[in-house]
């Protein structure tokens, strides 16, 4: 896990801040279901998917600048490694928008299940 985060690069630390925050305000939905928690919810969603993404063309770039240093027969390799290494933006974000929905899902079934 920590080999997957050192290897995602620097686009690791603002997914992860922005999917703790989301992370936070899920658990808040699901100790105490409010409505005004679920646009907190989307848009730090929204704010760690893009986190992630940002992080993932970032270093497809910066892998794509290195292959014209490459010998031929190598870049392929190469690139497909610097591509790999570069979705663990995206796996981090996707992995703590799963932890939030869950708990936004269970804020849901509490909430519908709430004595009116």
């Amino acid at each position: 896990m920590l080999d997957g985060f050192r290897l995602g690069g620097w686009g690791m630390f603002p997914t992860l801040v922005f999917g703790l925050l989301l992370l936070g305000a899920a658990v808040r939905y699901a100790v105490k279901p409010e409505a005004r928690w679920v646009p907190l919810q989307i848009a730090l969603a929204v704010l760690t998917f893009t986190t992630g993404l940002l992080g993932f063309v970032s270093g497809v770039i910066v892998t794509t600048q290195h292959l014209s240093e490459l010998p031929a027969e190598r870049v392929s390799l190469i690139g497909a490694i610097g591509v790999g290494e570069s979705l663990h933006n995206v796996g981090l974000a996707l992995m703590l928008m799963m932890l939030a929905g869950l708990m936004t899902s269970v804020g849901a079934v509490r909430l519908t299940r709430a004595p009116a």
